[in-house]
Formats: structure tokens, sequence, C-alpha cells
């Protein structure tokens, strides 16, 4: 087997040794190993999209979210299946979709597993895979130190958020599914997964193997109303119907001037922007129960 690995030896706290780890391991196994280290934002990106013509039977990403969400932009569409390592801060795509962070086993995943088509999101052609944030969260996102990120970890977007909270002004948004389907909100979140910013639950009925996005509507316009979902949220209490509205889409227009914008954060930029769904253009090598319906109820929910 022939793999090309693309690798952040700045994600998380030890990523440099785990990817030799990581080398050794699979050349031990007889696989040839291309290794990529990247050193800047879009090395990522391009590497993956150079392996495409490589001849390669795997690609896999070993880093954190923002890794994996470049790799997904350099190498989609194609047919050659992804693999994802995790050794970011927090690693939200691996809680998802239950990759194990155990090294070993991860690897063992990568060559032994059988790829599945997932859905992939885009916000005006830059692809997601976990989610796009509109408002509040795209705020903190941006406000966050990266030198302070690579420190103290997660605890940099407490520091932005809190900083947010003191300052942001939650501004109305107009949101236009395919269907007509029109509302407001002062925040929205469109995801492919349940999981938002680590094991808290945003949206439950979201999925990777499905055709279409969910959409999250955040309903509270004041910054105390919206402190009081985030709380909520953070302590895994449901949110009732004045506070949020779930949405399916395959499309989505999302408009309000001068709003922030993420996508598995990092910060993209400002509203308008249109998201969609497109499944199939990309193959991913995970679990096979994390495509199970009830994985969100059972092992996932209980991780």
């Amino acid at each position: 087997m022939k793999i090309k690995l693309i690798a952040n030896p700045v994600a998380g706290g030890d990523a440099r040794r785990k990817i030799e780890q990581t080398v050794a391991w699979m050349q031990a196994r007889d696989v040839a190993v291309d290794l990529t280290l990247t050193e800047a934002r879009g090395d990522a990106q391009r590497a993956a999209a150079a392996a495409r013509a490589g001849g390669f039977d795997r690609i896999v990403a070993a880093g954190g979210d923002g890794t994996l969400n470049e790799v997904i932009n350099g190498l989609a569409p194609s047919d050659i299946p992804l693999g994802f390592i995790p050794l970011g801060t927090t690693n939200v795509f691996a809680l998802e979709t239950d990759i194990p962070f155990d090294l070993e086993r991860a690897c063992a995943l990568v060559l032994e597993g059988t790829p599945s088509p997932i859905c992939l999101g885009q916000a005006d052609g830059h692809r997601f895979l976990l989610m796009a944030g509109i408002g509040f969260d795209a705020a903190v996102v941006r406000g966050v130190s990266l030198r302070l990120k690579r420190r103290v970890g997660k605890l940099a977007y407490v520091v932005s958020g809190l900083i947010g909270l003191c300052c942001y002004r939650p501004r109305p948004l107009e949101v236009l599914t395919e269907a007509g389907v029109r509302r407001q909100a002062y925040g929205v979140i469109i995801s492919n997964g349940r999981l938002y910013g680590g094991r808290f639950v945003v949206s439950p009925g979201a999925s990777l193997y499905t055709r279409s996005l969910n959409v999250c509507l955040l309903l509270r316009k004041t910054r105390l109303g919206l402190l009081r979902t985030v709380v909520k949220i953070v302590a895994g209490r449901p949110l009732l119907a004045d506070e949020v509205v779930q949405l399916r889409a395959r499309q989505v227009v999302v408009a309000g001037a001068g709003v922030p914008v993420q996508v598995d954060g990092d910060y993209l930029g400002e509203l308008p922007r249109v998201f969609h769904s497109t499944f199939g253009e990309l193959k991913m090598v995970l679990p096979l129960w994390s495509a199970d319906p009830g994985f969100a109820e059972g092992k996932g929910a209980s991780r």
C-alpha cells in the first residue's frame, strides 16, 4: 500500500513525536509512506491537491480539524479514500465518528477500514466537513490568538468567548432554504455532524451519511439570551422552541451584512453566503458503526 501522509507537526502538544511513530508503524507493515509536514496555512490543501495524481492508495491527514479541512479542500472531488489521525486540540470530527485517539488503533483503521461516501458542505465553494458557524461563534474564532492557542489549547477559545460576550451584539440574519422556507435568526450553525466544539450536542439529527445539512437557527437576540443558550448547550440541557429551530436543507442562503462566518473552526469571512451540500465527492475511512442510525443515541452519545 502507498500512503500520502499530510501532517501538522504543531497540532496538539506532542504531534511531531506521534507523526514519527505513525510513519514507523506503517513502514513496519510494508506500507510506503510519503510524508509532507505542513509549515503554514494552506500547505495541507496544496499537498492534498498535488497528491491526487500521485498514485496513492490512501491520503491520510494527521492533525486537528483545521488540517483535515484543508486536506478535504485540496482533495475533493476524488475517489482516493481519506483517513484521519487525530492529533489536534479538540478533534471534534474524531469524537463525532468514533475514530480512535489511540495512535496504533487509528493507524490500523486507516489501513484496514472500508471507505464510505460522505456528505460535505460548501460555503461559496469552500468545503467543510463538520460545520459552518455564523454569528457569535465565528466572532470567537476570528478573535482567537494563534499564539495563545499554541500555548494553552482550547482555553484560547474560552478567553476569546469571554471577551466576545462583553462586546458582541447579535444581528438579525435572513435564512432562506431551497424549499422556500424563510426565517429570521441571530445565529446559525449549519452542520452534518451532531457535535459542536467538543462533546456538545447542537444538531442531534445531523449525519455525515445523508444528502442534506442540518440548519440550527439561534433565536435569542440579546447577549443575555445568547449566554443562556450557550450555558444550556454546555450543560447538556434541551433547548426550547423559543431558543432554536432545527431545519434540514440542501441549500441555504444566509444574509446579514458584516456578520462573521467560520467553517470547521477557521474564520472564513463575512455574510452574505450560500451554503449547500454535496454527497459522494469524497470517501472517508471511518468506523463502520458510525454510520448506524442508532450510533448517536447509543455509543456516540455516551462517549
